[in-house]
């Protein structure tokens, strides 16, 4: 481990001088291309950011909220007569949750490297309107084959939106503004839970139409589906790509987001770049990041849970006595109190500039809803089952957007950044896919003791990971305290000081 934190941490003594780093050779366009800061009034900073918050945050909450409602209503399905209809016997629902989380991983960080060639609305638009269709056409499946088959390539389409959404806003806010953004945006997630108890509840009642049951219409989302493919059409008209692209900023007012951007170190000294073009060694510097593979470990505390959690709900509503259709909608109360612990945990984190303390505690809280869960006797005690849900699923969203936008913050240049985001959501959303919609199993219900302790387990693990990598940060910027800014001029040009990105002596990461 010591190797690693002084590999963070470049020295006086095996610095490799001006002139002498290897680094991208069209960096130094980089440097030509620097802005003049703006300093605007409080009044007008307010206003631009009042701008963006409203034309891109909203619309990126939407596209959220269609995919995650796409790719988890089968939970809904599951109860709402899928299982009877396509025949599935045994391990085939679990099979069919994890086929989809394979191709959705693998793609994620592809798709990232697409953005960054392509302008983000066409692309995100392309992989929507995909989407849409394949959800459309699952309303016709009549096998588990078929079924198996829309599963995996919705994985392939839906891939690219979450990382492909995250770190576009990280091209618009700086590192103290970002996660509420964030936080507003992955509400579409807790969102979801709630929209699609209600909207199964009222599916459900198309019960025969056109010769198709409740379950076609809503759980394999033709509805949904069509619903999707309009929308993703709509995008490559209304998605803003960058400040400098974006018709509803003066020139000034994309000088001022562009240039505050730019100065975002944490040190106030050096610069970092949102304009760089992606190269190899980008994608490389991402994956030999030690410090994401950890973040993995913290990502699971989300993925696993939130995948095992939300297919599972709604049979564990029913096992305690309810209806399915009253199932479907005491769905909504559990994820609105998670879309509110969403807000305010990342307005805390923002407020005081933290990150691994509300990351720890919030797994922390989580993992409590688990262990009650773990223990309370199934079905008896229905009213102590169904309230610590609150807690399970509060502990499960809330600490995400802290966890990614951490990892945004101390991630640069914008490429490494963009590959970076991608790995940690594809190797933290494969392990935790796989797993969570493996760890729930019919013949464990109602108890699902196998469920409730992987997910308490991990959330403890992800709290304590959490808490160990703030540690190695301090620790760099510690060290990276003890060199002047004359000494780190000596030693580099501004063209490599540029191309280090996050290893520049100058960047300090965030706690």
């Amino acid at each position: 481990m010591a190797d690693h934190l002084t590999s963070d941490v470049e020295k006086p003594g095996f610095a490799p001088g001006k002139g002498t780093h290897q680094y991208d050779e069209n960096i130094e366009e980089l440097v030509q291309t620097e802005v003049e800061v703006i300093e605007l009034s409080e009044e007008e900073k307010s206003k631009v950011l009042r701008k963006i918050d409203w034309i891109l945050v909203p619309q990126l909450t939407i596209l959220y909220l269609l995919a995650f409602l796409d790719r988890s209503n089968i939970g809904n399905a599951k109860i709402a007569g899928m299982t009877e209809d396509l025949n599935l016997v045994g391990l085939d629902y679990n099979v069919a949750l994890s086929i989809f989380f394979v191709s959705y991983s693998f793609f994620e960080i592809p798709s990232n490297i697409v953005l960054k060639i392509i302008r983000p609305n066409i692309w995100i638009s392309l992989i929507m309107v995909v989407w849409g269709v394949i959800m459309t056409l699952m309303g016709i499946v009549q096998s588990y084959s078929g079924l198996l088959a829309a599963r995996f390539f919705l994985g392939v389409a839906e891939a690219g939106l979450f990382p492909g959404a995250t770190y576009l806003l990280t091209l618009w806010y700086r590192r103290y503004e970002v996660q509420k953004r964030m936080a507003w945006f992955y509400v579409g997630a807790s969102l979801s839970g709630a929209f699609s108890g209600l909207l199964a509840y009222a599916i459900q009642k198309m019960d025969g139409i056109a010769g198709l049951g409740g379950w076609r219409w809503y759980g394999i989302f033709i509805l949904e589906g069509i619903l999707s493919a309009v929308v993703g059409f709509c995008i490559v008209f209304t998605l803003p790509n960058s400040p400098w692209t974006a018709k509803f900023l003066t020139k000034e007012q994309a000088q001022f987001v562009v240039s505050r951007l730019q100065v975002e170190t944490g040190s106030g000294a050096g610069r970092v770049t949102n304009d760089d073009k992606i190269r190899l060694h980008h994608v490389i510097k991402a994956l030999k990041e030690w410090k994401i593979w950890m973040g993995v470990i913290c990502w699971w505390g989300n993925a696993i849970t939130v995948y095992g959690f939300t297919y599972t709900v709604p049979t564990v509503i029913t096992q305690l006595g309810y209806s399915n259709a009253n199932a479907q909608l005491m769905t909504i109360p559990i994820y609105v109190a998670a879309m509110v612990a969403t807000i305010v945990l990342a307005y805390i984190s923002d407020r005081y500039q933290q990150r691994a303390w509300v990351i720890a505690g919030g797994f922390g809280f989580g993992s409590l809803g688990f262990l009650a869960l773990l223990v309370v006797p199934h079905p008896r005690l229905p009213g102590l089952t169904y309230g610590m849900l609150f807690p399970a699923a509060m502990g499960i969203y809330a600490p995400l957007m802290p966890l990614l936008s951490w990892f945004a913050n101390n991630l640069a240049p914008s490429s490494k950044r963009a590959v970076g985001m991608a790995l940690l959501i594809c190797f933290g959303n494969l392990g935790g896919g796989l797993v969570g919609s493996n760890i729930f199993l019919d013949r464990l219900k109602p108890h699902y003791y196998v469920g409730y302790g992987v997910c308490f387990a991990i959330m403890l693990a992800a709290s304590a990971t959490a808490i160990f990598l703030r540690t190695v940060y301090a620790r760099i910027n510690h060290k990276r305290d003890q060199l002047t800014e004359a000494e780190i001029r000596a030693l580099y040009t501004e063209g490599e000081l540029l191309d280090m990105g996050d290893k520049s002596p100058f960047f300090r990461y965030a706690l």
